[in-house]
């Protein structure tokens, strides 16, 4: 199994709890993932976030072709950091860490992806030519919209390479 790895950062000019209670809510995630994904939560979400809370969605990976996708909160630390690790979707392994710390600046928001794909040796042909495009076409349109929600922060990255 071939592991990927995605790295991202992105500073907002707000305060680490404003950034935290936007990204804990699940209802703004749809907001920060391209139409073209047609990305829409099928389960009840919480008011708010909590270890070992499953969340399903369904989103579109072609046109025409959606899937399922079902993610579980593995970890929470309040304020400062959040795991979501996929149990049933379109990747063999998925394990998405999200850091928030603060900056001189606001908040530096940091995503660690680790992912694999399912499809032996015709994995890596499509990560190059489709998966890899796309994982950071959604990153790219997710700093843009937060840089638009949160006008004057600053990004880097995504950085990625395999991890292994």
């Amino acid at each position: 199994m071939k592991l990927h790895r995605i790295h991202q950062t992105q500073v907002l000019p707000i305060g680490r709890e404003e950034a935290w209670e936007f990204f804990a809510d699940p209802g703004n995630l749809a907001d920060m993932t391209p139409d073209w994904m047609r990305f829409r939560i099928t389960s009840e979400v919480p008011e708010e976030m909590y270890a070992g809370l499953i969340i399903t969605y369904r989103l579109g990976l072609f046109p025409g072709f959606s899937v399922r996708w079902i993610t579980e909160i593995t970890h929470l630390d309040p304020g400062s950091m959040f795991v979501d690790e996929q149990r049933f979707g379109p990747y063999r392994f998925w394990h998405h860490r999200h850091i928030f710390r603060d900056t001189p600046e606001g908040t530096l928001i940091e995503d660690l992806v680790h992912y694999a794909l399912p499809l032996g040796l015709l994995g890596a042909p499509v990560h190059r030519m489709f998966v890899r495009r796309r994982l950071d076409e959604i990153f790219r349109f997710r700093a843009r919209t937060l840089a638009e929600r949160f006008p004057d922060g600053r990004r880097s990255g995504p950085e990625g390479e395999p991890a292994g």
